[in-house]
Parts: structure tokens; C-alpha cells; sequence
């Protein structure tokens, strides 16, 4: 059975991962505490102790808005870390496999993003994402970079927004949510099984791996939220994103199709809402 080193392994999404991936490889999972991947005497360590076969990065600084006010933060995590991970993979040939984003392009088209388009990247926490992209592609020959949407999932590690949607819809009676920012909704565990079909194809590249369905707003996205979980005391209300100005300016059109996939015969994600719905009312129904 083959090893996968996997960094940020305690996150949202490295928890889904863990537990989605385990039948399939000897996962060697690290959390931000057990390895600093800015430390690159750390990093080279952990490689020589354990000589993984293949590594999962996804130890990443994803908060948006702090990636753009902590620009020295977000270059050592996203940029540095993911250097000393992938020169580490060179030295003892390890396969990587780097989790992006969608974000990586500056969201002006109409419609969403292949793996085909030109990224260009506006905000800082983008940037550093895009040149990670950049860096594991000049530095390990096997690799795989895969590009994730609007993440949901992780249960009770969820800290964005279907977990901050209905905490806020059950206390109040009222929220407004932009209806001007489009993504696609990609369930952690849809995401993981797309990374386990990705490894397993031994096609490299760059892929987008999102749960599909039309292109949704956020405002529509909280309606859905709130519906599945049945809240019917709190009305959602369309707001534009200048009501919000945020530190950091996030995409109009943050989707993307998943072609690679299909061009590589691979399994393509269920549809957004059925994830949805799934996530909610299997995993959520205590919150």
C-alpha cells in the first residue's frame, strides 16, 4: 500500500480527507502543530523519517481577508511552505499533490473556468496560491495540482460558510447575503475521493475538481442552506458585495468545469445540491 504524506491534516478539509482516503493509502497526517512547513530543516526531516511515496499539501494560510492584511504571513505559508515541501519531494521522489483554487483567476468572464484559462490572480491570499501552483510545477516532475471551489464540509470543523449560515440563520430573523459573487459549492469529501481517482489515473497536471451544477450566487446558496435545514424564522435577503467591503476583493465568477476529469475519463462530482443536502442532513443536524 502506498504512503501519502498529508500537511494541514487537522483542517477542515484535511479531516474529511483522512477519513475518505485512509482505505487506499498509509496516510502519514500532519497538522499545522506536528510540522511547521515553513521550517525547511522540519520539513526535510519528517521526509527522511518517514520517506512518503506520494505527499498531499494542504497546509495553506486560506483565511482571505488575513492573507491580504498579513502579506509576509501569507508568502511564508503559501509560497515558502510549499517550496520546502516540494523541494523535499524532489530530493526523495515523492509524487505531490497541491491543493489550489479557483481564485487563481480574476473572475471577470461570464462563464465559469477550465483548466485551460490563463490564471490571474488579484488578491494577495490568490497570488500566493497561484505562485505555489507555479513553484510545484518548476520543481517536481510528478505532480498534481487540483483546484477546489467554494469548499463545504469537515462537520464539526466547519468554520465557513454553510456552518456560519445556519448557526446565523437559527439566531436571527433576518440575513443578507451578496447575490453579485457566483462559485460552485465543492464538498470536502467529493474533493477528496476526485484527489484519490487524480492520484490513482497517474495523469499529472492541473486539474479543477468541483461538485457540478449551474454557477450559484451566495445569496442563493444561503435560500438552499436554510431550506434543506428547514429554518423558516430567518428570511435571506439579496444584498450587492459593496454593502461588505472586505479587505481583500474576491472574483465575480469563482466556477470552474471540471475537463480535465472528463477529458481523463475520471469520475466527475455529484451535483452541488445533492452534496448539499447530504452534508446538512447527515452531518449537521446538531448544529
Amino acid at each position: 500500500m502506498p504512503s501519502l504524506l498529508i500537511t494541514g491534516a487537522a483542517g477542515m478539509l484535511g479531516c474529511d480527507t483522512v477519513t475518505t482516503l485512509q482505505p487506499a493509502y498509509k496516510l502519514l497526517p500532519f497538522s499545522h502543530d506536528a510540522l511547521d512547513v515553513t521550517d525547511s530543516a522540519a520539513v526535510e526531516d519528517c521526509f527522511r523519517q518517514h520517506q512518503p511515496d506520494s505527499v498531499l499539501h494542504l497546509a495553506a494560510l486560506t483565511n482571505v481577508d488575513r492573507c491580504q492584511t498579513e502579506p509576509d504571513r501569507a508568502t511564508a505559508v503559501n509560497i515558502a511552505g510549499t517550496r520546502n515541501v516540494a523541494l523535499a519531494c524532489r530530493r526523495h521522489n515523492a509524487e505531490l499533490i497541491y491543493v489550489s483554487t479557483l481564485a487563481v483567476f480574476n473572475g471577470d468572464a461570464a462563464e465559469p473556468y477550465s483548466e485551460d484559462d490563463t490564471p490571474n490572480p488579484r488578491s494577495i491570499y490568490a497570488k500566493s496560491k497561484y505562485e505555489g501552483e507555479c513553484i510545484v510545477g518548476e520543481l517536481v516532475e510528478r505532480h498534481f495540482i487540483v483546484r477546489a471551489g467554494w469548499m463545504f464540509g469537515g462537520g464539526i470543523e466547519d468554520k465557513k460558510f454553510v456552518a456560519k449560515i445556519l448557526d446565523l440563520a437559527r439566531q436571527r430573523d433576518e440575513l443578507t447575503v451578496v447575490d453579485d459573487k457566483f462559485g460552485c459549492p465543492t464538498y470536502t469529501v467529493d474533493f477528496a475521493n476526485a484527489i484519490r481517482h487524480i492520484s490513482e489515473s497517474r495523469r499529472f497536471g492541473v486539474y479543477h475538481a468541483v461538485n457540478t451544477g449551474s454557477p450559484v450566487s451566495r445569496f442563493d446558496l444561503a435560500r438552499r442552506i436554510v431550506e434543506i435545514a428547514e429554518i423558516t424564522s430567518c428570511t435571506i435577503r439579496p444584498v450587492s458585495s459593496d454593502t461588505f467591503p472586505l479587505p481583500a476583493p474576491r472574483p465575480r465568477m469563482e466556477a470552474g468545469v471540471n475537463d480535465a476529469l472528463a477529458a481523463a475519463g475520471l469520475p466527475i462530482p455529484r451535483p452541488w445540491d445533492e452534496a448539499l443536502f447530504d452534508y446538512i442532513t447527515s452531518r449537521l443536524t446538531d448544529r
